[in-house]
């Protein structure tokens, strides 16, 4: 990166922040900036209380503007997806659905209780999210971001009021299953302009089939992983009977013995479906129904059908099963490729929670969560575009390096490395007083405690 793409940066910032003034009081747009500076800056950690050190400004009044001042963070979101489909929109747009596990400790994080945790692979006293990222899916200069977020509130919290009420939980935010979240977030983005060549998601998702007909309802071509005991008809039952002969059939049983993948010969499909680079699957894929229900709610199959693809890594032999909405037309390489797609959220996921502190939420109001997703997400976006603008003029120069790039810009704006004794001092001062509290409240809740025994 050259002097001259380095000096691009400052006013790319200034122009992109400046897009957003719209939704904001003059003094809260302020507050703004110096959030979204801070999620982008190098920090030790990429809370409110680190970005408010970090800038000068009283940790408070950042608490505040995430969770009580008044600005319109619906408007933003808006605007953030009008700005993707605006100067992002590609024929081979791909949509990823995922769900994010972020550990906490206590009970006063919105959504938090003990349920499976992705980031810590076990059950855990996390918060879940719902996500919507969209990336071009380009083979060599790909473009994604995180479209959307929307917190899984579990059954525990439906009907606790006072809990609820604690945590600032709108009247109408209710208990979703993580399909029908998925589906709402598909359909604000419709409405704001975005458009999909493909929807692809994890068998946590492909194994409801409610979600598969949700998607149809949408209009939306999708190809997603399914569980290998999902329930299909290879072929049309010959009797409305629940005995084995007539039964749906777990994907894992069709494959292995159906005529119709007994006798197709595996096809070799190169696709890149990892950071690590391209790999070699062995695959085979026929038309198959899916279980649905009649009016009386008994299972039967669908008159639709689907795709149903099996794919064995020619390496490792790991064995991944497909459904797909797709037309009969829809090569098996496309279907393939299209369902590999999914990389793209992990590593977004990776990038956001080192560079923008998209896991770094401390916060006990559903709003103030709801903004630092959207706050970070933004920031990611403007790491993302840069990198896609630089790099159409020098195709080495990677995110990474956009990044340290930005660092050094912020640390010229918030003149980081040049800091008084003065402030550094009063920071000090600081972290003593909130020490000394916390000890103060620990020892008084430990005498209480001795006291009642």
């Amino acid at each position: 990166m050259n002097a001259k793409q380095l000096a691009s940066l400052e006013p790319a910032l200034n122009e992109f922040i400046d897009s957003f003034r719209k939704c904001f009081h003059r003094p809260t747009f302020e507050h703004f900036r110096t959030y979204l500076l801070g999620l982008m800056e190098d920090l030790p950690r990429k809370n409110v209380e680190v970005i408010a050190l970090a800038a000068g400004v009283a940790v408070r009044t950042l608490q505040e503007f995430l969770a009580q001042f008044r600005w319109d963070h619906n408007r933003l979101h808006e605007l953030y997806q009008h700005l993707v489909a605006d100067h992002h929109a590609c024929d081979d747009a791909v949509g990823v659905i995922d769900s994010s596990g972020h550990p906490k400790q206590g009970n006063k994080t919105p959504g938090v209780q003990r349920q499976y945790c992705g980031e810590s692979g076990k059950i855990d006293n996390c918060v879940v999210g719902i996500h919507l990222l969209y990336t071009d899916n380009h083979p060599t200069n790909p473009f994604s971001c995180m479209l959307d977020s929307e917190l899984y509130l579990p059954r525990s919290w439906e009907h606790d009021t006072a809990r609820r009420k604690e945590a600032g939980i709108p009247d109408d935010v209710h208990y979703q299953p993580d399909w029908q979240l998925a589906i709402n977030l598909l359909l604000e983005s419709l409405s704001n302009g975005i458009r999909f060549s493909w929807i692809t998601f994890d068998e946590g998702f492909g194994k409801v089939p409610a979600f598969w007909f949700g998607l149809d309802a949408l209009g939306l071509r999708s190809v997603g992983e399914v569980p290998a005991n999902f329930r299909c008809w290879p072929t049309e039952p010959k009797y409305d009977s629940l005995q084995g002969p007539f039964a749906s059939k777990k994907v894992r049983n069709v494959v292995t013995y159906s005529p119709a993948f007994r006798q197709q010969a595996w096809r070799r499909v190169k696709v890149k479906d990892t950071t690590r680079g391209s790999q070699i699957w062995m695959v085979k894929a026929a038309r198959v129904q899916l279980v649905g229900s009649d009016d009386a709610g008994r299972s039967r199959p669908t008159d639709r059908r689907y795709w149903l693809i099996v794919a064995k890594n020619a390496k490792t032999d790991e064995v991944k099963y497909y459904v797909s909405n797709a037309s009969a037309a829809t090569s098996v390489e496309e279907l393939l490729r299209a369902a590999m797609g999914r990389w793209h959220v992990e590593q977004w996921f990776e990038r956001a929670k080192q560079l923008a502190g998209f896991g770094n939420f401390e916060v006990r109001k559903y709003v103030g969560l709801m903004r630092h997703w959207l706050c970070s997400r933004i920031a990611m976006y403007f790491l993302a575009a840069q990198t896609r603008r630089l790099r159409g003029e020098k195709q080495r120069i990677t995110f990474e390096q956009v990044t340290a790039a930005c660092c050094l810009l912020l640390q010229k704006i918030v003149n980081c490395w040049r800091r008084s004794w003065r402030e550094l001092l009063q920071r000090t001062a600081y972290y003593q007083r909130r020490n000394a509290l916390s000890y103060a409240c620990r020892s008084q809740k430990a005498n209480a405690s001795l006291d009642s025994t």
